[in-house]
């Protein structure tokens, strides 16, 4: 290993006080980088932005994922920095990199008869009638696990079918269907009475003695219901919330619309759900047209 790349990872060590695995991270990427500069008659201290930026195109053409092409351009930067500060150069060529953005993963979705399956899963207990109204709920206004188990009795008004969300900046009205209310309804009318019992409190959804529900003890709720339909995707919380957005959509739902209920500050948030319906497009025509 060269003594600069050495003393590199000594700084930081002693002074950014990095982790374990951030250490190996940026000592591999320097390393890697070290070795293609000698097999290119190069030098760690001569070499220019080109140079960098021809070796994060050769990575790529080598078929190194996004993400590890940039956090090796980060490496680098750290790297070139701790150069010019120790005064070995003048100037850092690893700055103001163009790197290529890595495409955010398209969500996991639900098909609307998986999402039937899902909901079908709560029995007729207690237990039951209050699982039923969360899961209907969350599908039906495609808010968080932390905005679900965040509401009060004062929130819901199922007569009317609307739901005020409170997000962390701002309050939201979102509409609920038939089937959320009718669900609403059954467990504030018998369920959530027996749960609670004789405390006070104005939680909407609480556990068998009576609290407030959890994001944690949620995620287990869900993680029983998906187990049991056997439905064979990865379900959390936040499918619910995909679902609903990709369904909206599907069925012609307005893009801003579906941003407003979603609480997302500005569109481009959403966009990823036009991304999903492009995506589905193409699988139906490909199965579909005879000359696809």
């Amino acid at each position: 290993m060269d003594s600069i790349v050495v003393e590199f990872t000594k700084f930081l060590v002693a002074d950014k006080h990095v982790s374990n695995n951030t250490l190996q991270s940026y000592q591999r990427d320097v390393v890697q980088f070290s070795e293609y500069v000698t097999e290119h008659s190069l030098g760690l201290l001569t070499v220019t932005k080109t140079n960098i930026i021809s070796y994060l195109l050769y990575m790529q053409k080598n078929g190194r994922a996004i993400s590890s092409v940039s956090r090796a351009a980060a490496s680098l930067r750290s790297f070139y920095r701790y150069l010019v500060g120790r005064g070995l150069i003048a100037a850092s060529p690893a700055e103001q990199l163009e790197t290529p953005r890595q495409e955010k993963r398209l969500p996991q979705v639900l098909t609307m008869e998986e999402v039937d399956l899902l909901l079908a899963q709560p029995d007729d207990t207690v237990r039951g009638c209050r699982d039923k109204a969360m899961l209907e709920l969350l599908y039906a206004s495609g808010i968080k696990v932390s905005e679900l188990v965040a509401l009060n009795v004062e929130d819901v008004e199922p007569g009317l079918g609307f739901l005020k969300c409170v997000g962390s900046d701002r309050a939201r009205i979102i509409p609920l269907g038939r089937a959320c209310v009718t669900a609403l309804e059954n467990y504030l009318d018998g369920a959530r009475k027996t749960l609670v019992g004789e405390k006070e409190t104005p939680a909407l959804f609480v556990n068998c003695n009576g609290n407030r529900l959890t994001r944690q003890g949620f995620w287990k709720i869900i993680k029983e219901y998906a187990d049991k339909a056997q439905i064979g995707k990865d379900i959390t919380p936040h499918t619910l919330r995909h679902s609903f957005a990709a369904h909206l959509l599907e069925n012609g739902a307005d893009l801003n619309a579906i941003s407003e209920m979603l609480g997302h500050r500005d569109l481009s948030s959403t966009q990823i759900y036009a991304r999903l319906m492009k995506t589905h497009l193409k699988d139906v025509y490909n199965k579909a047209h005879p000359r696809a």
